[in-house]
């Protein structure tokens, strides 16, 4: 293991962020770099935070889990809402108590609004919830779909629909509700504050096709492992198909194929195709050319050594420009 210099002077503390689309081998490359720094992760994966959803979020498995300490995975039910500003509270909360053991913190993560409210202080709209005018936009979705209300959602602020995954009913009644209540534009009103931490951010990318086969290769084994059962035992324990739990991919499409609406065959290619419109979001949320991310490439296969080398060394780089800052 690796000794990192001591950073405990520093007015922001330090706090390092991997980042990356899904099934780029983020977890691999976290769990393998936290151990040889001593680091503990911090999940910024909003699919993470529900218990008995593992096998189709990719959960870092127990071994992994008992290798290095994780934060922000099973925190929640599947029938609870965990919104953004729960998230950030948490991660604020998790990130200072690593600090406070000593190590340095690893936010680890595909969900781009999570990673960056992080990093960048974030400071949610102060709109006050409006039940009525909720309940009058959950109704429009019945009748549109919940995708038909995020084109609404597109024409009044295509920021802010860029960044709310059509899928995501709450926070895109949220979006709409803030912009009918305050008559200005739900991005307008979401603010950077002033970032608590001095932030390396690293990035792990594959070529597109590479990726897009990984996708294929890891759905294949969540099915085989269980995926579709785990659906089946979350609808039995009487979770709402609404819930956000269950707007991630793949739950809903499995839970189609359970009540006879689509082929098993169906079901997959149609996961397929919303993970790799899921990855072309990510692209946009961590573009290649962000001056903040330094990104690694991941070779054929898993990640390699090679690349936590890569990783180590620009850590280790960080810190000591850090610490040499302090003399």
């Amino acid at each position: 293991m690796s000794q990192l210099p001591k950073i405990d002077l520093l007015k922001q503390q330090p706090l390092v962020a991997l980042v990356g689309p899904t099934a780029v081998g983020k977890t691999e490359a976290a769990v393998a770099l936290a151990q040889r720094l001593d680091m503990e992760i911090v999940s910024a994966d909003s699919r993470l935070f529900y218990r008995g959803m593992d096998i189709g979020t990719a959960k870092p498995t127990s071994e992994e889990r008992r290798g290095v300490p994780h934060h922000l995975i099973d925190v929640a039910n599947p029938g609870q809402t965990w919104s953004l500003a729960d998230f950030q509270r948490a991660a604020a909360e998790a990130i200072a108590g690593i600090h406070l053991r000593g190590r340095l913190p690893l936010l680890v993560g595909g969900t781009g609004q999570y990673v960056r409210a992080v990093l960048e202080g974030w400071q949610a709209p102060r709109a006050a919830p409006d039940p009525r005018l909720r309940a009058a936009l959950e109704s429009l979705a019945a009748r549109i779909t919940p995708h038909g209300l995020h084109a609404r959602l597109a024409l009044l602020d295509p920021q802010a629909a860029e960044a709310i995954d059509p899928r995501n009913l709450r926070r895109t009644v949220r979006a709409l509700e803030v912009i009918l209540t305050t008559g200005r534009r739900f991005s307008e009103q979401r603010k950077r504050g002033e970032s608590p931490y001095q932030v390396l951010m690293l990035g792990l990318f594959r070529e597109r096709q590479e990726l897009y086969a990984r996708i294929d290769a890891r759905l294949q084994a969540m099915l085989e492992a269980g995926f579709l059962e785990e659906v089946a035992g979350l609808l039995r324990a009487g979770y709402s198909l609404d819930s956000p739990a269950l707007s991630a991919i793949g739950y809903r499409e499995l839970a189609a194929h359970l009540r006879g609406e689509l082929t098993l065959e169906q079901a997959v290619t149609l996961i397929k195709r919303q993970t790799r419109v899921f990855v072309r979001r990510q692209a946009n949320w961590f573009k290649r050319d962000d001056p903040r991310i330094q990104w690694v490439q991941a070779g054929p296969g898993s990640v390699d050594a090679k690349v936590i080398d890569k990783l180590e060394n620009a850590v280790q780089r960080w810190v000591e420009g850090l610490c040499s800052s302090l003399h």
